[in-house]
């Protein structure tokens, strides 16, 4: 295993990032040039940088930087041309104390303080998480709504059929038929499935025992994406849109149900990808192409100027968690606009559920950028 992590990684030209998810889109950004002395500022795009002493990172002498080291040596599965010269260091250090990463990680890179162009460093964090549901490859009376993988004639008509549509319209449902990967047993659970791009599906095997299946985004109906949150919050149904909140009003108005899932035309088509035992210690892959980790992958404005690959210091305190850690930025998404914006990948299972549909609130950051 040592030497596995020593050795340097295989550039494998025919390989590409996956597709991201329906919300995950993304573009190459530029490297920013580094910047020496504290107080020097820099604009990257969307942010401005400014450099600061490693002093000013709260909590920096307490993080548990072996848990964020997994989520570097992913990112050194890909790296950018500016991050790839540390690669090998970040192997080694795998199996060194805190301290001498700590140390290393002063020697070599100067935080930069993320700022909007205006000068404000303080944004918005949220979260997103992998769902895991249980499933079955044939439809039952418990397990009923599909799991769909792109229609045969997907790239014939743009936009596709929305949801609505693919409900009601023989034509649609004809296009969709023997497209099914798996069922589940909720339809809420499904569209949650949808917003956030890929999930684990846990399927009965016939000895009692249960299979774990991935599922990655494949493509789009190509309709723009709503809310329901948003539709239930514009006809005045909630204060509280957080998925929690979504499910206690259905819980009340399940006669609503259809009615609120039409609300959002968007549907997602997914492809299917084994989980072996290494897999399933780690989350789905992201825009950068790595597979993201929990608790330490975040997602980015892909405007804004940060790279994949960058190591990021986050500081976030309100009602859900309080985090102060090093994080990778690995991922992106149509919603993630902002320069001091992130979306934390929490996990998969119920506590990263619970902590993805409620998690908002403020949120600092800095780049560790190289010398």
């Amino acid at each position: 295993m040592l030497a596995a992590c020593g050795s340097v990684p295989r550039n494998d030209p025919a390989g590409s990032a996956p597709s991201p998810g329906p919300d995950r889109t993304s573009a190459p950004l530029a490297a920013p040039a580094a910047q020496i002395g504290t107080g020097a500022t820099t604009t990257q795009a969307k942010s401005r940088w400014t450099t600061v002493a490693w002093s000013e990172l709260p909590g920096f002498e307490e993080d548990n930087l072996f848990e964020a080291w997994n989520a570097w040596i992913k990112s050194c599965e890909r790296p950018t041309p500016l991050l790839a010269g540390h690669c090998g260091d970040v192997r080694r250090l795998s199996i060194a104390t805190g301290e001498q990463q700590r140390d290393w990680m002063r020697a070599h890179f100067q935080p930069q303080r993320v700022e909007s162009l205006q000068g404000d460093p303080n944004g918005l964090l949220t979260s997103y998480f992998e769902p895991q549901l249980d499933a079955s490859r044939v439809p039952t009376a418990q397990f009923t709504v599909p799991i769909y993988q792109p229609p045969r004639n997907l790239g014939q008509r743009k936009p596709w059929f929305n949801r609505h549509d693919i409900d009601t319209l023989p034509e649609a449902q004809a296009a969709l038929r023997d497209r099914a990967i798996a069922y589940v047993a909720d339809p809420v659970d499904a569209l949650v499935l949808q917003i956030q791009g890929s999930g684990r599906l846990r399927l009965a095997q016939a000895d009692g025992s249960s299979k774990l299946l991935r599922v990655a985004f494949a493509g789009t109906n190509d309709h723009p994406y709503r809310s329901v949150g948003r539709w239930l919050l514009d006809q005045g149904q909630i204060k509280d849109a957080s998925w929690p909140g979504i499910k206690a009003w259905l819980a009340q108005n399940p006669q609503r149900q259809q009615e609120l899932l039409w609300s959002n035309p968007r549907v997602v088509f997914f492809k299917e990808e084994p989980l072996s035992d290494l897999d399933a210690s780690f989350g789905p892959k992201g825009a950068q192409g790595v597979a993201l980790t929990p608790g330490r992958s975040i997602a980015v404005d892909s405007g804004a100027g940060i790279p994949y690959g960058t190591p990021v210091w986050l500081t976030s305190s309100g009602a859900q968690t309080k985090l102060q850690r090093l994080v990778l930025a690995q991922d992106t998404g149509s919603a993630i606009v902002g320069a001091v914006r992130a979306d934390y990948f929490a996990g998969w299972g119920a506590d990263a559920q619970e902590l993805a549909g409620r998690l908002r609130q403020p949120l600092q950051m800095w780049v560790i950028w190289p010398k």
